[in-house]
């Protein structure tokens, strides 16, 4: 069942990820190892390096991949070929997941799926079968996959699997 995001939910997304971008260190979309539960925070910059690590969490969906903190990790099915077409407005509702080197895999994720590719501007945003890997700025714990079967931006959000695919309801 796809749920599309309401107007008012997604201006306020977009509002929030503006605030502060005046503020010193507010370089762009949050690192990877520096998200917060409020999704008006921004971080520094990645430094060249910070590791990120790419685990595996349990959900109502099942055991979905995840980030810094045990946040749940998505794709964007308009993603081609590697390439994130998730940039400006977009990175400030899904912030990519940003390393400055190799990522590091937990357990039941599979290394020879975990990668990196060079984003617009210079950053490395982790991979995982091919996908670039996103957070949702309204996902505030561990376990939460409110991003899930999401459309926004022009396509649909899941969260992503062990196997690389998105994740089934």
């Amino acid at each position: 069942m796809k749920k599309t995001l309401p107007i008012g939910v997604l201006a306020l997304g977009l509002l929030a990820a503006g605030c502060g971008a005046g503020e010193a260190g507010a370089t762009g979309p949050v690192t990877a190892d520096q998200v917060k539960a409020s999704p008006t925070h921004v971080g520094p910059s990645v430094s060249p390096t910070t590791r990120s690590r790419v685990g595996l969490g349990e959900t109502r969906l099942g055991k979905v991949l995840t980030g810094a903190g045990g946040r749940t990790l998505y794709l964007f099915e308009k993603d081609r070929k590697g390439r994130s077409r998730c940039y400006d407005d977009c990175a400030g509702v899904w912030p990519p997941y940003l390393t400055g080197d190799r990522p590091r895999t937990g357990n039941g994720v599979r290394a020879s799926l975990l990668g990196t590719v060079r984003r617009t501007g210079g950053t490395r945003q982790v991979t995982y079968g091919g996908h670039p890997l996103y957070y949702y700025v309204k996902d505030h714990r561990p376990g939460d996959v409110t991003g899930h079967d999401v459309e926004s931006f022009g396509d649909e959000w899941y969260a992503v699997g062990a196997n690389g695919r998105k994740a089934e309801d």
